[in-house]
């Protein structure tokens, strides 16, 4: 940005020439044209992982995707997973937190949002078979983004035999799911899968196992990886800001003071949690999960005085506008009153992307991150045990070494 334009410039990505646009008009322009002049595009090792998308096409199937999902994950569907949310919580501090006086936390968080994914998706919560099941995920997701190619050792070769294994694993959960359907063992609405088996498409007809398996493994991969992510992020930030960890304590502490003993959380606590999702969104722009997406000219199109090929791929980041001091002053500082009021202006907090494209989990996301804050909050203190551990970016920002933490549990 500041050699070329701080609004667009050139450059070649995965081989591909590309226009990286920048900046919240930027986000404007791509956000609002869906579709028009731009659609989704994924380099090569995303859809040879995932290849019931090449099919139909990853476009297709990303649509019919946002049209079934709204209804299972907009706020009213989501309230009824709070309780669910807190008693993995609570199950996940007491086999993982509890009596340990030195934990790292990057995995623990990896371990409770994949817990909570499988259950809101699968229906699946027997701890070991959620461990047993999780073990391929992060071959891949390091495969999904990394340079296809197909030999021995290579992280993509590792990444296509890990999707194998889960689809496997999937198909056999499917079958299994179709008969306890028709006997009438499980409700029709009980989670995303039998949401799945009992939807059409417009022709009426319903969907093949091998798309449910591949449309639920995108979502496993979706709805964990980049959770987890903040989770890890907010724990590092609390650990370094004590006077920021003091008023998440406090508010969390004032709900906590308010429940029967065994009473799980409900959405009414999570309305109360006002300044934790302020921190959190202010972790989520200095630490963002997920750097940006990828889009492609379905027409030439000219923005900001330069004209962008039709075919060309297109790059927007986030950090172009969630590190630029014209939208958030003083932008290295950790400030969540940047998010109190109207909060920050439009298009330039985008940790969900924005327009018809944005993150369908993003509030699934947000309650999965509340009840996790609440947990933590309420049992314990803690400290880095690395004061200067280094922040790697692979694809996502993530602390080196995992984050490993002192944890000081609070007196009863």
């Amino acid at each position: 940005m500041a050699k070329y334009s701080p609004q667009i410039f050139k450059t070649s990505i995965f081989g591909q020439p590309m226009a990286v646009i920048c900046g919240a008009a930027g986000n404007k322009f791509l956000f609002s044209n869906e579709t028009k002049l731009v659609t989704s595009w994924w380099p090569d090792s995303v859809n040879k992982i995932f290849p019931s998308s090449t099919q139909t096409s990853s476009k297709e199937e990303s649509l019919k995707m946002r049209k079934m999902l709204p209804t299972f994950l907009k706020p009213e569907a989501l309230q009824r997973y709070i309780g669910m949310m807190d008693l993995i919580a609570q199950r996940h501090f007491e086999n993982s937190w509890e009596g340990k006086e030195e934990i790292t936390v990057f995995p623990l968080a990896k371990g409770y949002t994949f817990w909570v994914a499988c259950k809101v998706f699968l229906s699946m919560e027997d701890p070991t078979q959620v461990s047993k099941f999780s073990q391929p995920f992060n071959d891949l997701a390091s495969g999904i983004i990394s340079i296809p190619i197909n030999l021995p050792g290579t992280p993509f070769r590792r990444g296509i035999k890990a999707a194998e294994t889960v689809r496997k694993e999937l198909i056999g959960i499917i079958k299994q799911r179709k008969i306890d359907l028709e006997e009438g063992k499980v409700a029709p609405n009980q989670d995303i899968l039998s949401h799945m088996l009992l939807a059409t498409d417009e022709n009426g007809q319903f969907l093949n196992e091998l798309n449910i398996a591949d449309r639920i493994l995108g979502l496993l991969i979706g709805g964990h990886d980049t959770a987890s992510a903040s989770i890890t992020f907010i724990v590092k930030y609390l650990a370094e800001l004590p006077h920021i960890y003091n008023e998440v304590y406090n508010e969390q502490m004032e709900i906590a003071r308010s429940k029967e003993p065994g009473e799980l959380l409900n959405w009414e606590d999570i309305k109360k949690m006002k300044y934790s999702w302020n921190v959190a969104c202010e972790v989520m722009r200095l630490a963002p999960p997920l750097q940006g997406a990828f889009r492609e000219a379905i027409h030439d199109f000219t923005f900001a005085g330069y004209s962008v090929p039709k075919g060309w791929k297109l790059h927007w980041n986030v950090n172009s506008t969630h590190k630029n001091a014209d939208y958030f002053p003083e932008p290295e500082k950790f400030d969540p009153s940047r998010f109190e009021g109207n909060g920050p202006a439009p298009y330039t907090f985008v940790p969900f992307g924005g327009g018809p494209r944005m993150c369908p989990g993003k509030e699934y996301a947000r309650l999965e991150i509340l009840v996790f804050m609440h947990n933590v909050m309420k049992r314990f203190n803690w400290e880095k045990v690395l004061p200067d551990e280094k922040i790697i970016v692979d694809p996502m920002p993530m602390p080196a070494k995992g984050l490993p933490v002192r944890l000081f549990p609070h007196k009863a």
